[in-house]
């Protein structure tokens, strides 16, 4: 059974040899690892210090961000006949020894993907606003995905071969979100460990300002929630209009039997376009859940595609 372990990249010369030396050399029930570094357009010598550290190195053409930086990641990582893959970053934040655990439940069988969750009250260089919209964000994902998991924006996490050709990464801000979501709907079983983190050695990259963050995560999962749940969503969301409409109704009866002089249309008239803006949102829920329906046969054909051009020999 081989292990891929992904590592994206970007400016990480101080803090890669030090990731890549906590990376176990063996694992149980591991024949080959094997160590992948996606240079995100590096402009300092990342790339000579993955080489020199013997890493699989690959660089991208132009810079694509977190998320593109771990699609391309598993794309590779599949090219190489990973059995399973882990992501870590490069920061060092996670600790390697914790490997071991997080593919156990792949190795065993009992899993699809596993997530190293971290506690977030202990993270000291954590403030306070980051640590409570870390939670809350993990709270509406959980709700999205129809899952448990209690550190969703973990980067440190396991994928079986299976999991990672069904995923489709979409976003250009951050994979973290989109993956739990998709894999979710589609019926992976996901898993979490307890992990602990090392002492931070840089400023994080992904979280320039807080409401950046809060403003691209939230499109992030409004995005894919829509995907899954088109109908439902335009669904609840006609229900605003429909209900004032439905009030102006009432208030147009309700004047026209008890004051007849002076019939009130606007009331109507407002209700009316009310009640058809929401039927109008209804209609495009429809013609969403259609596209769904066609985007999950997409996402057969891109599996089977990928399973192909993947396939192990």
């Amino acid at each position: 059974m081989k292990l891929v372990i992904q590592i994206p990249c970007l400016n990480e010369e101080k803090t890669l040899p030090i990731t890549l030396a906590d990376i176990p050399k063996k694992i149980d029930g591991i024949d080959e690892i094997e160590i992948l570094v996606i240079d995100d357009g590096s402009t300092d010598k990342t790339a000579e210090v993955a080489k020199s550290c013997g890493a699989n190195y690959i660089k991208l053409h132009q810079r694509k961000g977190l998320a593109g930086a771990f699609r391309a990641g598993l794309e590779k990582s599949l090219e190489l006949g990973a059995d399973i893959i882990v992501n870590t970053d490069a920061d060092n934040q996670y600790k390697g020894q914790d490997i071991p655990l997080l593919i156990k439940p792949i190795i065993e069988k009992k899993a699809d993907m596993v997530i190293g969750s971290r506690n977030i009250d202990t993270i000291e260089h954590f403030s306070w606003v980051k640590k409570m919209l870390q939670k809350i964000g993990s709270l509406v994902v959980r709700r999205f995905s129809s899952t448990d998991i209690p550190d969703t924006t973990s980067g440190f996490r396991a994928y079986s071969r299976e999991a990672a050709l069904r995923l489709n990464i979409f976003s250009t801000y951050t994979y973290t979100l989109e993956t739990i979501i998709q894999a979710g709907r589609q019926g992976m079983v996901i898993e979490s460990i307890d992990i602990k983190t090392n002492d931070k050695l840089r400023e994080s990259r992904l979280i320039t300002s807080i409401p950046n963050y809060l403003l691209k995560s939230t499109v992030t999962i409004l995005r894919i929630y829509l995907m899954y749940e088109p109908l439902r969503s335009f669904l609840k969301i006609s229900l605003l209009p429909f209900s004032i409409g439905a009030i102006f109704v009432l208030r147009f009866l309700i004047f026209h039997f008890t004051q007849p002089v002076g019939g009130h249309i606007q009331s109507l008239i407002l209700a009316a376009i009310l009640i058809i803006s929401s039927l109008f949102i209804i209609t495009i829920g429809l013609l969403g859940d259609v596209l769904s329906a066609t985007r999950k046969l997409d996402e057969e054909i891109l599996y089977r595609l990928k399973k192909n051009s993947y396939g192990k020999k």
